[in-house]
């Protein structure tokens, strides 16, 4: 794809600035990447938020959700074929940025497939049903983040770290947002472990049975989180600097989550700015610390 530098460089900063709005937690993270992969982190962001959007879409029933989830699809056949649309400022970028890190656009497409499964109101009987969409709404993000540390030559090892390391951010997800999923009418916990503690139905679970049920998924996110971030050890400084104050991020959440697991329930848990920038600024010394050892 041939688009002038000033247009190019026009499409990364709408990219950029949909992460920075829409994206505060993953946006501290990738600020500590070299330009070049920060924009790319951008456009592979800026196109996930298209996607989910759709997805969330209230104003749509879900025959036009899945048609306009259809035209994302076919804008990645373009991506993949190098002949996007330029004047679509997300997917010139993502374009661009797939050329010069081998994105996999076969990732994208299997993670507007979980948000297909979002819109078919799908339910979880089982954790690892539960695991396979996590998979593909945020493990296929983490390969195409591992494809922009690593400029496309990361191995098996670190792929199936990289996508641990979604599944835990995206159980993460699932548990910070119970409440607002249930006004949605969605329910991602499985319906084994619901019904194990009692708490089938989570609108009329006893409170102590709700608390158990969190805490085992979070104590579930915490292990996911201590296998994917081996990943560290396969990155440079920087993106190993990058992936430590992300998950650092939904570590600190879900730390909280499991301290009072039963506030997941009465609104959203998040950092402050403040501590977001703390965490981005640990991660710095810590992954700096152990290169120079």
């Amino acid at each position: 794809m041939t688009v002038a530098a000033i247009e190019l460089e026009y499409a990364y900063r709408e990219c950029e600035q949909i992460t920075r709005r829409e994206a505060a937690n993953f946006y501290y993270g990738i600020r500590l990447l070299p330009r070049f992969k920060r924009q790319a982190m951008c456009a592979a962001y800026a196109f996930a938020r298209r996607v989910d959007d759709i997805g969330d879409a209230g104003e749509l029933d879900h025959q036009q959700q899945i048609e306009h989830l259809a035209r994302e699809r076919a804008r990645l056949e373009q991506v993949a074929s190098g002949e996007a649309d330029a004047g679509d400022h997300v997917i010139a970028a993502l374009t661009h940025a797939t050329e010069r890190y081998r994105l996999p656009v076969d990732a994208l497409e299997v993670l507007v497939e979980g948000v297909e499964l979002d819109v078919l109101g799908a339910e979880y009987q089982t954790f690892d049903e539960l695991v396979r969409y996590c998979r593909c709404v945020a493990g296929s993000v983490g390969r195409l983040c591992l494809a922009i540390f690593s400029d496309g030559k990361a191995g098996p090892d670190a792929h199936q770290l990289a996508d641990d390391l979604g599944v835990a951010m995206q159980l993460t997800n699932i548990l910070r947002d119970v409440l607002e999923d249930r006004e949605r009418g969605r329910v991602y916990i499985p319906a084994e472990d619901r019904e194990r503690f009692g708490c089938l139905d989570l609108a009329l679970a006893d409170e102590q049975q709700l608390a158990s049920l969190i805490r085992f998924e979070a104590e579930r996110a915490a292990q996911w989180f201590d296998r994917g971030l081996r990943l560290v050890d396969h990155l440079d400084v920087r993106s190993a600097s990058c992936v430590q104050a992300m998950t650092g991020i939904y570590r600190r959440i879900l730390d909280r989550i499991l301290e009072d697991p039963v506030q997941v329930t009465r609104g959203r848990i998040s950092l402050s700015p403040l501590e977001k920038t703390w965490v981005a600024a640990r991660s710095m010394v810590l992954v700096g610390g152990e290169h120079l050892r």
